[in-house]
């Protein structure tokens, strides 16, 4: 069973950036298209940003241009860089496949941005 461990969230002021990394603990980036996603308290868990196994992003409009995806398949790692960070990315977030079936949910890692 692949196991996902995200790491890289904190506490930083708006306009700051962090950068989320996510790991498996067996390779699936290679062959599934991956996404980010966070969840807010009290809303659903969100699609936040997509890469292809050929390396194409998708971001949400919400933070086109702010946020970056990247992945290292020989490392089973997934990035998500995140600049000029407002008040509203305050969630937590978590690495998964793009579409179902999902592998299990990691614990995910909080990013509180402070206003």
């Amino acid at each position: 069973q692949v196991q996902l461990v995200e790491s890289g969230g904190g506490l930083v002021q708006g306009g700051g950036s962090l950068r989320l990394s996510c790991v498996a603990t067996r390779g699936i980036f290679a062959s599934d298209y991956m996404a980010w996603y966070r969840q807010a308290p009290g809303k659903e868990r969100e699609l936040v940003a997509a890469i292809t196994t050929s390396g194409s992003p998708y971001y949400e409009d919400s933070v086109k241009g702010r946020f970056t995806i990247s992945g290292d398949n020989a490392k089973n790692m997934l990035y998500l860089q995140m600049n000029s960070l407002k008040p509203e990315d305050t969630a937590a977030y978590y690495c998964n496949k793009r579409f179902s079936p999902y592998v299990p949910w990691g614990q995910g890692t909080q990013v509180t941005v402070s206003s």
